[in-house]
């Protein structure tokens, strides 16, 4: 996963992070989000190709029913349908756990993953203009949601 994630994080703005984490920091994101949400990886003849998971939306008790969802997915691997396999784990997972929102931020530009989200049932819902500054230029990102169930359970 880290191997997926630690070019992002160093050659482009599609994360915000400045720094690829170490294995260990990385590990135990992991088994945060393990831990209340879900995490899931695409594999191909035994190799991570892809991974997706659900994070706390926000810390406030009143966003406990909405999670923020992620996916990354090998660049030799775009375009084959992992992110939308992830997704369509990963989401009802994620309703089957309680939560009833799931929303999502895209760096911008990036019209495949506004195109992914679109195609799996996310509705566009605004953007942050200049919220993230990285490689000397500001950077937007669009906000997607989705409905996972209509009420956290009783």
């Amino acid at each position: 996963m880290l191997a997926i994630y630690g070019p992002v994080v160093a050659q482009t703005a599609i994360s915000f992070e400045e720094e690829v984490p170490s294995l260990e920091e990385f590990a135990a994101r992991v088994r945060k989000y393990l831990a209340g949400h879900v995490c899931l990886v695409a594999e191909s003849s035994g190799r991570v190709v892809g991974y997706g998971y659900g994070s706390t939306h926000r810390e406030r008790a009143a966003y406990r029913w909405s999670a923020e969802t992620t996916l990354y997915v090998s660049p030799e691997f775009h375009r084959q349908g992992v992110g939308r396999q992830l997704h369509s784990e990963l989401l009802p997972r994620l309703a089957s756990a309680g939560f009833c929102n799931a929303f999502a931020g895209v760096a911008l530009p990036n019209p495949s993953s506004v195109g992914l989200h679109l195609a799996v049932g996310f509705s566009p819902i605004g953007t942050f203009p200049r919220v993230g500054y990285k490689f000397d230029r500001w950077q937007d990102v669009a906000w997607f949601h989705r409905v996972l169930r209509e009420a956290p359970p009783s």
